[in-house]
């Protein structure tokens, strides 16, 4: 689904990405992971067309990003809270999110059922705004405002950043059915090692702008990343 050659990003002289060939196939539950600095949400944002590359191409779905917008129509992201709408409620951002992707305000609803346990009573009904949410409540409605647009791939950057930790045990249950139940493609980068060998079945890491590792999650994975930044210190 996702295809990466030769792509770059330099800010003056200094090179924040380089990596040469990089594919994540569809169906896929991917995880990023790396230091701060690292080049993860450069990434991201690459990948999203929000910054342009110094050189090289992100291909979605046989769609450089660079060249068209034809692949937003499969695409769901949630980087931060700038993703969101701060002046509306939860529930008016769920039905525009839902009016963007052609799904009805009947069907939303009742699609918000099933994020119950996630919400935990803390972000439907509560007559906020958005932008007056805790940064934990505000990160849940991003997440869910991906997964109820239906596409064939979710971006998610940091998920579990601003959560607690019980959220964090239910946002990971919730990611793997998810998964499991449809199929999507899901690339996730965190700096909680655990959570996201958890969740990914392949995981790469990014140092100093260059993919470093890159293997297939197994019961050794987070030993052997732990081993690994650890060497860093």
């Amino acid at each position: 689904m996702i295809n990466i050659n030769l792509l770059s990003k330099k800010y003056g002289k200094q090179t924040v990405l380089d990596i040469d060939i990089l594919n994540i196939p569809s169906g896929q539950t991917f995880g990023l992971v790396g230091n701060n600095g690292a080049g993860k949400t450069t990434l991201f944002s690459l990948m999203l067309d929000l910054i342009a590359p110094t050189r090289g191409t992100v291909t979605n779905n046989d769609i450089v990003v660079q060249k068209s917008e034809g692949w937003k129509a499969h695409t769901a992201a949630f980087l931060d809270e700038q993703f969101l709408i701060g002046y509306l409620t939860p529930e008016e951002y769920f039905t525009f999110i839902g009016g963007l992707r052609g799904i009805k305000k009947e069907k939303i609803s009742t699609a918000l059922n099933q994020y119950a346990d996630f919400f935990h009573g803390e972000v439907l009904g509560q007559k906020k705004y958005i932008r007056d949410l805790s940064k934990g409540n505000q990160k849940k409605v991003g997440i869910v405002g991906t997964l109820l647009s239906n596409t064939p791939l979710v971006i998610l950057d940091e998920p579990f950043a601003n959560l607690d930790p019980t959220t964090q045990i239910r946002l990971k249950k919730l990611l793997k059915e998810e998964a499991s139940a449809t199929g999507k493609t899901f690339l996730i980068s965190s700096h909680d090692l655990q959570h996201v060998t958890e969740v990914c079945d392949r995981i790469v890491v990014l140092h100093k702008g260059k993919v470093v590792r890159d293997e297939k999650t197994s019961t050794d994975t987070l030993q052997k990343l732990e081993a690994f930044f650890r060497e860093q210190l």
